[in-house]
């Protein structure tokens, strides 16, 4: 029998949408702005399964001026804790100098203890006596009312603040300000403010839109379930196959992949059918919760987060520009059902 051999390139899906800018996002972000002058610190969290994806250039060109702490969450999920995590991480570090970043994990008390480490010393140097406040801003579903709530209940042992949950658009609008740590004799303490996740006006590629909703970033009727599956069988595959060899030997076929997931976890329709939208589903979730591998989506290495940035250079304040592309692609796409269907 001939040994698997996986796909190294995914297909470019040029039907799938190439925007979650929502009217909520622009509103936050607009209030965001607005905020800047009472503003200390910055936290910006990002996905720590897509590092170069789940970066915001709106952010750094919006929020510009104030100090910035960057937190990679969900560390958990991505990372074995070998020491190739490790070497990416510290090129992730060297990335962002001069920067602050961190690596956190919202349910790990040591990983919380140092940003609440990093938020104290930067109040101690500011030495208000009315406290310092903060922004914690982030893409859509990246952990920032997880990280909130987690800071709140070790820093000042109290319960949760902020609503969270698996799909994008929990956190609407900016909340009040939440105390994270307990004020001393010369202040007030330090106040974060929860902010609701912001898309990209534009994702420049198929491949980049189908990893923010894999992790999440997108709601989950945006994308075909059976897409998304397809995508993280090619991941799956590139990583490890032998991760789903409980429902399935190593395959491309994410149609009979499914069947397979099906009929192992019985999720069967009426007369013992597959149900192989609800096994996408189940599988998606499987590999968001850390039980399908922990991997990272993204590839970094020096030349990708080199790229990363030219890329995104004026893809934040080019909201025009994004929006021109997007009608020219709705024009290409329909040119081409057209030219099929005649």
């Amino acid at each position: 029998m001939a040994s698997f051999v996986p796909r190294t390139v995914f297909p470019t899906l040029c039907s799938l949408p190439r925007s979650y800018f929502l009217g909520h996002h622009r509103a936050g972000l607009n209030k965001m702005k607005t905020m800047l002058s009472y503003i200390d610190l910055v936290i910006e969290c990002r996905d720590y399964r897509v590092p170069l994806t789940s970066r915001n250039p709106l952010f750094e060109e919006n929020l510009a001026g104030r100090e910035r702490l960057i937190v990679y969450t969900k560390q958990d999920l991505g990372s074995e804790g070998r020491r190739r995590d490790r070497d990416r991480e510290s090129l992730i570090q060297q990335w962002h100098h001069p920067s602050s970043v961190l690596f956190s994990d919202h349910k790990d008390k040591r990983s919380v203890l140092k940003v609440l480490n990093f938020a104290r010393a930067h109040a101690h140097v500011k030495d208000s006596l009315t406290g310092s406040r903060m922004l914690v801003v982030g893409m859509p579903n990246v952990g920032k009312s997880s990280l909130l709530n987690a800071l709140r209940q070790v820093g000042v042992h109290k319960g949760k603040a902020a609503p969270t949950g698996a799909q994008p658009g929990v956190t609407r609008k900016i909340g009040t300000t939440v105390k994270i740590i307990e004020g001393e004799e010369s202040g007030e303490g330090v106040y974060l403010a929860d902010t609701p996740g912001v898309f990209v006006p534009y994702v420049p590629n198929s491949e980049s839109m189908l990893r923010l909703a894999l992790v999440g970033s997108v709601k989950d009727t945006i994308i075909a379930p059976t897409t998304l599956a397809d995508y993280l069988l090619f991941q799956l595959n590139l990583y490890d196959p032998k991760i789903y060899e409980e429902y399935s030997s190593p395959t491309n076929d994410v149609t009979g992949f499914l069947n397979a997931v099906a009929q192992k976890t019985g999720r069967l329709q009426k007369g013992g059918m597959p149900d192989v939208e609800a096994a996408a589903l189940w599988v998606i979730q499987r590999w968001r919760s850390g039980c399908l591998g922990r991997f990272l989506l993204d590839e970094v290495t020096e030349s990708n987060l080199g790229r990363e940035l030219r890329n995104s250079e004026g893809l934040g304040s080019s909201l025009n520009q994004a929006r021109r592309a997007d009608k020219d692609m709705r024009r290409q796409r329909s040119r081409q059902q057209s030219l099929e269907a005649g």
